[in-house]
């Protein structure tokens, strides 16, 4: 049945999994780091001014914004039954304009334009004009809908913000609530990639090198800067998340982060990743010693530039990857304070320089296969770089190996085991497991981060268990 009210419906947290204020500021900050403090100018003359300027200096690819498919199918329907829909937002009327005639669903486009910021009151006024009291139906999602839906005919919700639909069915006009948020802590998992503090496992290399993991107080300490350490790489997955959401909505795989997706809301990140941070220094600075406390933060500092620019520089990037896995390495032996060693930094830096290429080769892999011979979006390589990157991260690998039994020869060594001869029998269990991993990815079957696939795979997990033995023997 042809229905004649119009639908009227909201695009922040309605139609789109995100906010156009938002993304259009990361948007300039990603543009323009130096110029950081510049919208707060632009904010002192009032937010529609601010929306405004942004519009103007940031230009976004609405293609890739994270639009919920659900409302889209909702309104998709509601059209072809003969229904007028018009876009009503606060964000800029530049951005909306380019969204309507991106999705065309819209008849119409009501948006911020010069001075007047088309929100809660505001809205409700502009649209109380055009279609009368109770003359439309409205679709949004916050607080500051409870003011349209109290005008409009009949209210729709779509993914009520906390308390919002309690609010808005004392209305008495709730229509449909339409929800697609499920398991919102089973995303903040996966943005916060607990599953990576695997990584952080390293930090007890320098005590098992040590031969001293059977003191408790140490174990003790090891596992708060497990905590504190994980806390750190939480915070700045998400920050870097955050840089990257642009990027990371034009690849293939990533563009399902919970970020970029709009499963995690860019405002709620923005509030976490600095809680995380206050959270690790805090806990390290009072129950740690100072020394790993510094290289917590120098960790943090080198994580923070890779993500703004050193991941876009060739090799400097590897180099940067192999660099952070070492810095927990070190971290661990002032966390247990004991003696860190030529060979341990030697070994780990070469071995983490090959994965961290495999890395990169996966990636120019998938470009290549896809017929792709541009510069890779956001790094600093070309699919045809493929076989240079393979050349030198095999060689790292086994530079790592020549490592592992120049170890075996030195002094020291000798005089920590009683059969240090025993240690050879792991070169050829380390030959084998970095070249298997070369060998998945070049049949393109890595495609996870390969520390977080040793992890999983139950041949490395095996090698692992060996090396272990093979060390224990030794001692």
């Amino acid at each position: 049945m042809l229905i004649n009210r119009p639908l009227i419906v909201d695009l922040d947290g309605t139609l789109l999994r995100s906010d156009m204020l938002v993304e259009s500021t990361f948007a300039f900050l990603r543009q323009n780091p130096i110029r950081a403090l510049i919208p707060l100018f632009w904010l002192s003359a009032g937010k529609a001014n601010l929306k405004t300027k942004l519009a103007a200096a940031v230009s976004l690819d609405v293609t890739l914004l994270p639009y919920d498919r659900q409302v889209i199918a909702f309104l998709e329907q509601e059209k072809a039954g003969g229904r007028t829909l018009i876009l009503a937002t606060a964000s800029h009327q530049d951005y909306a304009d380019a969204i309507a005639t991106h999705l065309g669903l819209f008849a119409r486009v009501l948006a911020t334009y010069g001075d007047i910021n088309l929100s809660a009151r505001t809205k409700r006024d502009v649209l109380v004009r055009e279609y009368g009291e109770k003359g439309f139906d409205y679709v949004g999602n916050s607080r500051d809908d409870l003011k349209v839906w109290a005008s409009a005919h009949k209210a729709y919700l779509a993914n009520p913000e906390f308390g919002v639909e309690a609010a808005a069915t004392r209305l008495g006009n709730v229509e449909q609530v339409i929800r697609t948020t499920a398991h919102p802590w089973r995303a903040w998992i996966k943005q916060l990639r607990l599953h990576q503090w695997v990584k952080n496992a390293l930090l007890f290399v320098p005590l098992l090198a040590s031969h001293r993991v059977g003191e408790l107080d140490l174990l003790v300490y090891g596992m708060l800067a497990f905590v504190f350490f994980g806390l750190c790489a939480s915070s700045v997955y998400l920050l870097n998340d955050l840089l990257d959401i642009e990027d990371d909505r034009q690849h293939p795989s990533k563009r399902l982060r919970p970020l970029a997706s709009g499963m995690v809301p860019i405002k709620a990140a923005l509030l976490v990743f600095p809680a995380l941070l206050l959270g690790a220094f805090a806990g390290a600075a009072w129950l740690l010693p100072w020394k790993f406390t510094l290289t917590l933060a120098s960790y943090y500092a080198l994580t923070l530039a890779y993500s703004l620019v050193l991941k876009r520089i060739m090799t400097v990037d590897v180099i940067t990857l192999a660099m952070l896995y070492t810095m927990r390495i070190v971290a661990g032996t002032f966390a247990f304070d004991v003696s860190l060693t030529f060979w341990m930094l030697a070994f780990s830096m070469f071995l983490f320089l090959s994965l961290a290429m495999v890395k990169r080769y996966g990636e120019l892999r998938e470009s290549r296969s896809k017929g792709k011979t541009e510069l890779t979006h956001g790094r600093g390589y070309y699919p045809g770089d493929l076989e240079m990157i393979s050349s030198q991260g095999v060689a790292s690998g086994y530079l790592a190996v020549m490592v592992l039994a120049l170890y075996i020869q030195d002094q020291n060594t000798l005089a920590l085991y009683h059969h240090p001869q025993v240690i050879w029998l792991a070169c050829p269990l380390l030959l084998y497991w970095i070249t298997r991993i070369w060998m998945i990815a070049h049949r393109g079957w890595m495609h996870d981060d390969p520390v977080v696939f040793a992890m999983k795979d139950r041949n490395s997990l095996l090698l692992g268990v060996l090396f272990a033995v093979v060390f224990w023997f030794a001692t």
